[in-house]
């Protein structure tokens, strides 16, 4: 029988993760989720970084920091109007010190982690150029660094949606076009090439992208009490290197937890309310965020926006991709008092000594901001109001007004694991390859409601599912008598299916201006994505809007002149 590509990737990247760990049998992450475990494996004796003591990082001895503002090269109107910006990005190498006293190599946007934040207003396109300066062999694999770009909680184009299979080569430039007509929410941009897409994330390719609107501005925290929270951990190698360790596709837990790129890190804060953006960039750990003291966080946003009601909770449960933005309020707190944000974690997470904390807040005194446009507010809201639905006038519903009767179908997804693979009704990504890209687990057209449900059925494993292009509302659980959970009150786009659980969403097929094509669902657990947890729907006609053909990379050299100086203007190496 011949070796496919597949074949060879999958022995190349288990042997490849040997190696970069340095792991033995004795060495190896112990206590990783049996099938059918329901329990959270607790400081196993052996941790997987390899760091000598003198270079493990130290808890909350590192200074918090906020990734960079990307700003745009160009600005302007199209013909018919519409406001637009373009920006620039660049995927290469750079270095970080996570470790103390050692230099970790990345692979980032602009060369660091995370990438450059974009923030535009609703109803601006833009314009992402992303040029691909990465080496021919990965950072953690032997093939091609070929990239793919999702922004994920974008309803965007499916040629610019990040299709697995839509590869950008080293020394090509893929311009991809983003509509930004959804209402203000919290989006990220990261990698998402087909069997790599864990490598890619947990090397560095990943960054905030953010959509703002009047509604938002005046109802909620920004500038300075806006914050960007990026959690994700990683495990090092003796010499300050990425290793890397998928324990037989199940999924990978480092031992050191990052925010925003930095170790457990101490922000200093004043005596205001903020508002924090929690996304997780962890390939596989799932957290349950605490505070030390007890205190209470106030859940005003989910993955596609706000929460008409705002929920006071102590706790709450999040996965890979999913976003929660939440108030907290430090009026209470005098200047020197600190408060340490902690994860209590979920079932069938690996822990260890140190993954249980998050960061600390240190506690100052007030004083004027520093960052134009900072405003806070002066009590925690009730209710927010997220203002008229963007495509009303073509038959856009606002998504927490969905209910069943709208459905005009109704569907399962079955979340598996079958002879070593992470299948999805029984099918993976293979199967949809095999097909040509043309299998579809189903096939709404445009603006139609449909209710799918997510059922568990892997044993002892989580799974947060991703759809694309759609914003969905949770109706129902089979835990917690039936309903959503408190801090799933808003529209989102991922939905944590835990051990044994199902969760039913209703979604509707709002394409936009455009008219759809094919789109992707799978598991963030990205080890699980890769192997091989992703199937494919279409909105309409699966021809329209080739995912792959419709608008290929090129090579960097066929770019137009002034990118380059433009570029170079605008963009230091580096930042």
């Amino acid at each position: 029988m011949a070796t496919t590509r597949r074949d060879v990737l999958k022995l190349s990247i288990m042997g490849g993760a040997v190696a970069l760990t340095g792991a033995t049998a004795d060495a190896a992450l112990a206590g990783v989720p049996a099938k059918g475990g329901t329990d959270t494996v607790t400081t196993p004796i052996t941790t997987p970084s390899r760091l000598a003591a003198k270079n493990m990082p130290i808890p909350f001895a590192a200074a918090f920091r906020r990734p960079p503002e990307l700003i745009p090269y160009e600005q302007g109107w199209d013909p018919d109007g519409q406001p637009f910006e373009k920006y620039c990005l660049t995927q290469k190498t750079g270095t970080a010190q996570i470790a103390r006293g050692l230099n970790t190599t990345l692979a980032g946007y602009n060369g660091i982690f995370p990438g450059p934040s974009i923030r535009v207003e609703q109803g601006t396109r833009t314009e992402l150029r992303i040029s691909n300066r990465l080496s021919t062999k990965g950072l953690l694999y032997p093939d091609p660094s070929n990239t793919v770009t999702h922004l994920h909680g974008s309803a965007s184009l499916p040629q610019y949606d990040g299709y697995a299979n839509d590869r950008t080569a080293p020394g090509k430039v893929k311009n991809y076009q983003y509509p930004n007509w959804q209402a203000a929410r919290t989006l990220w941009y990261h990698d998402h090439n087909h069997m790599l897409t864990a490598q890619g994330v947990y090397s560095g390719l990943a960054a905030y992208y953010s959509i703002t609107n009047e509604q938002e501005r005046e109802q909620l925290p920004q500038g300075e009490f806006d914050v960007p929270i990026l959690v994700s951990d990683v495990m090092l190698n003796a010499d300050g290197s990425l290793g890397y360790n998928d324990n037989g596709h199940s999924g990978l837990w480092g031992d050191i937890v990052m925010v925003n790129g930095v170790p457990w890190p101490t922000m200093k804060v004043k005596p205001q309310i903020y508002r924090f953006r929690f996304l997780v960039g962890s390939i596989t750990r799932s957290y349950r965020f605490a505070l030390s003291n007890g205190a209470p966080f106030y859940v005003v946003g989910t993955d596609a926006g706000m929460t008409p009601k705002v929920q006071a909770v102590s706790s709450w449960r999040q996965g890979t991709a999913e976003r929660y933005e939440v108030l907290i309020d430090f009026r209470k707190y005098k200047p020197g008092q600190t408060v340490e944000l902690r994860n209590l974690s979920n079932k069938n997470n690996v822990d260890f000594a140190n993954t249980g904390k998050v960061m600390k807040f240190q506690v100052v005194e007030d004083s004027p901001s520093l960052i134009p446009g900072s405003h806070s507010i002066g009590s925690i809201p009730a209710s927010l109001d997220p203002g008229e639905h963007p495509t009303k006038d073509s038959g856009g519903l606002d998504t927490m007004s969905l209910t069943p009767d709208m459905a005009v179908a109704k569907r399962i997804l079955r979340v598996q694991r079958k002879s070593g693979e992470w299948t999805i009704n029984g099918e993976t990504w293979d199967t949809v390859e095999k097909s040509n890209f043309t299998r579809c687990f189903a096939n709404p057209q445009k603006n139609q409601v449909e209710q799918w449900t997510i059922v568990n059925e892997s044993g002892g494993w989580f799974h947060p599912v991703h759809i694309h292009l759609i914003d969905g509302k949770i109706i129902g659980r089979n835990t917690n008598g039936g309903k959503p959970f408190a801090w799933e009150g808003g529209p989102k786009d991922v939905f944590y299916a835990g051990e044994n659980e199902s969760v039913t969403v209703l979604m509707q097929f709002d394409t936009g201006k455009h008219e759809g094509g094919r789109y992707m669902v799978h598991c963030h657990n990205l080890v699980h994505e890769d192997h091989d947890m992703m199937v494919q729907f279409a909105v309409g006609d699966l021809n329209n809007n080739d995912p792959i053909n419709a608008d290929k990379p090129v090579d960097e050299t066929e770019v137009e002149g002034h990118y380059a100086s433009n570029y170079k203007a605008s963009y230091p190496e580096g930042t």
